[in-house]
């Protein structure tokens, strides 16, 4: 017999009864029956009740054993009686008594129970990851994430993709988020990179003339934490391909979200092909990039009917360039006076200096701004909004930017309070024709707006004749129930359009040659047409999950502030260490 398991505990049932048995594991409970002590036992697999009689040798020790102490027992594979059938337990029909008890790891006092799902602190969460992680649901999220990577591996190498893997130790770069550095000790004074992501790499498998190209790529960025993005490290599914447009990219994202979402879900997929929103629409009629779409609530612009109303504030922004904005919302009316108080103190606690509102009842518009409405605005309002009896209206005033921002937000909200979105639903859209470039308010200077190795809608001829403003490009991100799972884009593979578009942004020729080295040199050389996307799988995960956090999907993650507190880092290095790399600690004044 083997000297830990015949069987694990979550493989026994009624065929096995009479049979000899040995299982480990983990002592989920323990009970005592009025001299009976009765444990389940607990591994990987499930949950196996086992019996320890009076009057064995080893009584005493299982009496003593400490709730999540490994043991091994050995005994004979019994029936329950009927009315003992534990229905929830896949070995519920029968129990092991015990012939033989081993202690193999005692466990000491524990800081929080396993056994059970209540709440405690995060910080003794993850001081204690590995305990954290014996609880069922914690288990069932780290195996679902082994079965996302499983299944993202077999649908891509399917659709003909390669995996391959790409450099951790690369070159800084001059775009995107802080860089994670690495010392070198053979080159003083020089360091390399973590990579924020494989984005170079990938486009060089491409030129390279590998066609299609995936890897499920560990990235590292120096952010600051965020409920839907672990400060540190993350991992998305990269992937890459030649010669396509950005239908055929969208076509292969499509069968591949949907596939994950039908086979590791029980989310209804709200469409199967997902709608395509421009991005200024998305701003105008969501107030975000990333438009949580499983309700409607669109914000509309009713500037013109304010343009010369009594109402002072409203009129104001318009005359100044202003938006007024409003959310119709069906069925709404009938709220107590308190909803649009909460409402409106929710908008306060977002920056607004207030959330005007109307109800439509019995015919009329009603509410605080009423009384400064002519009856023409009134009827205006209601053509423009198609509002029903028993409607309510919120409004939203001030700068375009600002109003659409606090507006969006005011609509997720509402859709919330409201209990509007359906839970059990996956509602994926794109983002598409983003701006090429936007306005540095601060630096008075135009930015890249989205990814620099983008290709410009209109290629070179747009650059040189349009208003660098008004510039679309080939950019994509694609958003799931509010949560942007990924930005991507058809890529830009030609010199002489890398050189123009590095311009308009302030970039000479030399440094592009000099940031971007590898990719200058092999778009001399021969680059097909390409394009990409990343999806966050940490994102994917936490959706299929239900989890509102991302660190509850993530085996191993780090705290809100950057730093593993059962591993204790970051922590201190020895001199030897630092003199080894040339470094000095240069610390911060004390405050």
């Amino acid at each position: 017999m083997h000297p830990y398991r015949t069987h694990t505990c979550g493989a026994l049932r009624s065929s096995d009864v009479g049979k000899e048995v040995r299982l480990s594991g983990w002592v989920h409970r323990k009970r005592d029956h009025g001299g009976l002590i009765f444990i389940d036992l607990r591994d990987h697999y499930g949950i196996t009740q086992v019996v320890v009689n009076p009057g064995v040798p080893f009584f005493g020790e299982a009496e003593r054993v400490r709730l999540e102490s490994v043991i091994t027992i050995t005994g004979e594979v019994v029936s329950r009686t009927p009315d003992t059938v534990n229905p929830n337990l896949a070995t519920g029909e029968i129990e092991v008594v015990v012939e033989d008890f081993q202690l193999e790891s005692p466990c000491d006092p524990l800081p929080f129970p396993v056994n059970q799902e209540a709440e405690y602190p995060e910080e003794m969460r993850l001081k204690y990851r590995f305990l954290d992680l014996r609880r069922e649901r914690m288990h069932k999220n780290i195996l679902l994430r082994s079965k996302v990577a499983q299944l993202v591996r077999s649908h891509l190498l399917e659709r003909g993709f390669m995996e391959f893997q790409t450099p951790i130790l690369t070159s800084s770069s001059p775009e995107g988020a802080r860089d994670y550095l690495v010392p070198s000790r053979l080159y003083p004074g020089h360091f390399y990179a973590l990579p924020q992501a494989p984005q170079q790499f990938k486009q060089l498998l491409m030129v390279s003339g590998f066609d299609k190209y995936f890897q499920i790529a560990p990235c590292f960025r120096d952010e600051d934490s965020r409920s839907d993005r672990s400060p540190g490290e993350f991992y998305q599914i990269d992937i890459e391909m030649s010669y396509i447009t950005q239908d055929d990219l969208f076509g292969e994202l499509e069968l591949l979200m949907c596939r994950i979402f039908k086979e590791l879900s029980t989310k209804k997929i709200l469409a199967e092909k997902f709608p395509r929103i421009p991005y200024r629409e998305a701003m105008e009629t969501y107030g975000t990039d990333k438009p949580d779409i499983r309700f409607g609530l669109p914000m509309l612009d009713v500037s013109a009917i304010f343009k010369e109303s009594d109402l002072k504030v409203f009129r104001a922004q318009v005359e100044t360039g202003g938006v007024v904005k409003v959310i119709c919302v069906e069925g709404c009316a009938a709220q107590p006076r308190k909803f649009f108080d909460d409402a409106e103190a929710y908008a306060k606690s977002e920056g607004a200096k207030g959330l005007a509102w109307l109800q439509y009842r019995e015919g009329e518009l009603r509410g605080p701004i009423a009384k400064f409405l002519k009856e023409g605005e009134k009827q205006a309002l209601l053509a423009a909004t198609g509002a029903q009896e028993g409607a309510a209206l919120f409004f939203g005033a001030g700068a375009r930017k600002d109003t659409n921002a606090l507006l969006g937000k005011v609509r997720l909200y509402l859709g919330n309070a409201l209990q509007m979105i359906d839970k059990n639903l996956a509602a994926f859209c794109w983002i598409v024709d983003f701006p090429m470039y936007e306005w540095n308010e601060e630096e008075k200077k135009i930015d890249f707006s989205h990814n620099p190795f983008s290709m410009p809608q209109g290629g070179l001829e747009a650059l040189e004749t349009r208003d660098p403003l008004e510039i679309l490009a080939y950019q994509y991100d694609i958003v799931c129930n509010g949560v942007e799972l990924s930005s991507g884009a058809i890529r830009n593979h030609r010199p002489d359009i890398m050189l123009k578009a590095f311009a308009i942004a302030g970039y000479d020729e030399n440094t592009v040659k000099t940031k971007f080295p590898a990719l200058w040199n092999a778009f001399h050389y021969g680059a097909p047409p390409h394009g990409g996307i990343a999806p966050g799988f940490d994102r994917i995960v936490m959706l299929l999950a239900d989890e509102p956090n991302i660190r509850e999907v993530i085996a191993f993650p780090l705290n809100q502030k950057a730093q593993d507190l059962m591993m204790g880092a970051p922590s201190e290095v020895t001199k030897k260490q630092l003199d080894e790399l040339h470094l000095a600690i240069k610390y911060p004044p004390a405050p």
